[in-house]
């Protein structure tokens, strides 16, 4: 099935993506860099979604920090089309992982899935997308770091961003600026925060 036709036109729009991804791979594991290909210029916002969604899950997050931060870093650098690395274009995420999350998360954003919708504006600029691109990095770097609940509130603003990517809605795109801003200030304070107490620590031990 081409990438243009989207199964399940009046579902949420998680599940009509993740649904819309499955119909073009229809075997047991998708890769990454075949994902890459077959959706273009839209393939930054899908790779970004599918390697967010885990970021809600406890103890899963970090594993996907380095593909987030290197599409990040893209994206920030003006990129229209994700270029990974051969590792990451072979790493797979098997369908049915991929759709449980997907209904997981539809439920969870059920209120913001209702009002996304294609609105042009600033965020579905080239300028927009770059910045949308370096606050995944940081993202990212969030996720990558160790700390208690720093995943969950940036993961969450990063995957309401892409959802606003994919759909081309400016709109729904700045509020997830916002709730990613929010949950980067979050969790950049705690993290900063356990540092502080780990150099107090080996300060009373030395």
């Amino acid at each position: 099935m081409s990438p243009e036709h989207m199964p399940g036109e009046d579902s949420a729009p998680i599940s009509r993506i993740v649904a819309e991804v499955a119909a073009a791979f229809p075997g047991e594991r998708i890769s990454l860099g075949e994902m890459a290909e077959a959706f273009g210029d839209r393939a930054f916002g899908l790779l970004l979604l599918l390697l967010l969604l885990p970021g809600l899950l406890p103890g899963m997050a970090s594993v996907f920090g380095t593909p987030l931060l290197i599409l990040g870093v893209q994206m920030g650098l003006g990129l229209r089309v994700p270029k990974l690395p051969g590792i990451l274009a072979r790493q797979t995420i098997k369908r049915s992982d991929l759709l449980r999350l997907a209904s997981a998360s539809s439920k969870g954003l059920g209120r913001i899935e209702r009002y996304v919708r294609p609105r042009p504006g600033f965020f579905t600029s080239p300028l927009g997308e770059r910045i949308i691109g370096w606050l995944t990095a940081y993202v990212a770097l969030m996720l990558i770091l160790p700390g208690p609940g720093t995943n969950g509130p940036p993961a969450f603003g990063n995957i309401v961003m892409a959802l606003g990517l994919i759909e081309h809605d400016s709109t729904v795109t700045f509020w997830g600026v916002v709730l990613t801003i929010a949950g980067c200030i979050f969790a950049t304070v705690v993290l900063c925060v356990l540092g502080w107490l780990g150099m107090q620590a080996l300060g009373w031990m030395f």
